[in-house]
């Protein structure tokens, strides 16, 4: 075999093998985020998904949300009606969370051993509460 036919083969295993690693890698963490339910059942099934970086979109339980202003911890619930967690995040919330109305968060951390999700950003999910003054200001065709 010549020099250039085993730098070809070898060049193809390796963009195949770093294609197959990227294709497994997005499916296995390539899901956008999980409902609480649904993360109840992947932990269930199996347990070492036990502080790994995920994500998780719910709906935050009424009058659950706890502030702490010294330390800039805020823990909540959410739930998806099904399953419900404790959340503990730390740093700074967004203007929408408010425990004035029901609020959907999205929240991405890890979910610790003592059933507490530990997250590390906090996004609040707020459609209806600008969708009235869009519908006014938008032109009429």
């Amino acid at each position: 075999m010549k020099a250039g036919q085993k730098f070809l083969l070898g060049a193809g295993v390796i963009v195949v093998s770093v294609g197959l690693l990227m294709a497994q890698g997005v499916k296995q963490f390539g899901q956008y985020s999980l409902k609480p339910s649904e993360l109840a059942e992947r932990i269930a099934k199996d347990p070492s998904l036990h502080n790994t970086g995920l994500k998780m979109e719910a709906k935050v339980v009424p009058g659950t949300i706890k502030r702490d202003v010294a330390t800039q911890t805020i823990e909540f619930t959410v739930t998806d009606g099904i399953q419900s967690y404790p959340v503990t995040y730390r740093g700074l919330a967004p203007d929408t969370f408010t425990d004035q109305q029901e609020i959907e968060v999205v929240v991405e951390g890890r979910l610790g051993q003592d059933g507490v999700f530990h997250a590390t950003t906090l996004l609040a999910k707020c459609g209806s509460r600008y969708e009235k003054k869009y519908k006014e200001a938008a032109p009429t065709v």
